[in-house]
């Protein structure tokens, strides 16, 4: 993949005069996604997508600081993926969507491409790793998907690749689409409102389009707010990929967080993710399913693990700052991983 990706075009729709102006225009991936673009995302974004509530976490709080939840669980399909997801195919070329929209996603993306294909009336693929949880890939054939699992490593060469054999149509990437990180951008512009005086944002990082996204609002809106990676120790290619100064593979052992983490950073992604992000934290296991006990019954928020990492590292003490908001990304967890959870001497 190269460092730049280009918009699409829209010709014959009535979006064509702003096409027109923005054809062949390039994004360049070593810089944040503009301000312009990510106000333009939210624009098209109609009432599908949530405005979602940020609220107080009810809870203990390390060193006097104020904890916040951004609710993305709450979200339409229970994910903030439904606002990237839309943001790009708000811009798709015509001819492109109506061969269909595909993707390669352990089931949260796909569940936002898969909303909007619904709405338009298109066929929609995702191409997901076969540890995804039953829950995810249940709401994906309930929208209308196709589903194809593959092994971990030919899901993930599908990311790299962008493309999937016999498939055809758009294919939307889950990370490094600029339209995607437009619409995940729009989180940080509604944290940004909602809390003028925020000090750090912790964001799950799966291949950073989320954070990378938040941070460039940040970035473009008040620069003095730290945005951080949340990463879990099993799968914590950020991390690696600070200490050795550029991405490099992981020994990455899959979860019951299933929404982050990879094999490494995608390549594409690392100049953008170094630019805009202080830092990685990295949280256990046992944090991350205290943090999600915690989210349930002191504040009654149902999230899936990737959700309850960002709250497992502010809780952890790791970030500074007095208020920190966590982004619940997502709350589609499998039934069968939170019960042992809940109830740890189910899984003894």
């Amino acid at each position: 993949m190269t460092g730049q990706l280009r918009f699409p075009d829209l010709p014959g729709t009535t979006r064509s005069a702003e096409n027109a102006r923005r054809a062949g225009k390039v994004v360049d991936m070593l810089k944040p996604i503009p301000l312009e673009l990510i106000q333009r995302a939210r624009d098209r974004l109609d009432r599908s997508v949530l405005r979602t509530p940020l609220l107080e976490f009810n809870g203990p709080a390390p060193g006097g600081c104020k904890i916040f939840l951004k609710l993305e669980n709450l979200q339409p399909i229970g994910s903030f993926k439904i606002r990237g997801a839309g943001a790009a195919l708000a811009l798709a070329d015509r001819g492109q969507l109506a061969r269909g929209v595909y993707t390669a996603s352990a089931g949260n993306m796909a569940q936002g491409l898969a909303f909007h294909a619904r709405r338009l009336g298109i066929p929609c693929t995702s191409v997901v790793p076969d540890h995804a949880p039953k829950t995810k890939l249940d709401a994906l054939r309930r929208l209308g998907a196709e589903v194809i699992s593959v092994p971990f490593p030919r899901w993930w060469q599908t990311l790299e690749e962008s493309r999937f054999p016999g498939l055809e149509g758009l294919f939307v990437h889950p990370v490094s689409d600029p339209l995607v990180m437009a619409g995940n951008a729009t989180i940080g512009l509604e944290i940004l409102e909602d809390l003028p005086d925020v000090d750090t944002i912790l964001v799950p990082f799966g291949g950073g389009g989320l954070s990378c996204g938040i941070a460039s609002a940040a970035t473009a809106l008040q620069p003095g707010v730290n945005v951080l990676a949340c990463e879990v120790e099993t799968a914590a290619p950020l991390a690696a990929a600070w200490e050795a100064g550029r991405p490099t593979a992981i020994d990455y052992r899959p979860s019951f967080v299933d929404g982050i983490g990879g094999r490494t950073v995608l390549p594409e992604m690392w100049p953008l993710a170094r630019r805009l992000l202080r830092g990685s934290i990295v949280v256990s296991l046992e944090e991350t399913r205290a943090a999600l006990r915690l989210l349930l019954e002191r504040n009654h928020v149902l999230s899936e693990g990737a959700g309850a990492v960002p709250l497992a590292a502010a809780l952890s003490g790791r970030a500074s700052g007095k208020r920190i908001v966590t982004v619940v990304s997502g709350g589609n967890i499998d039934f069968s991983a939170l019960l042992p959870i809940l109830v740890p001497e189910i899984g003894a």
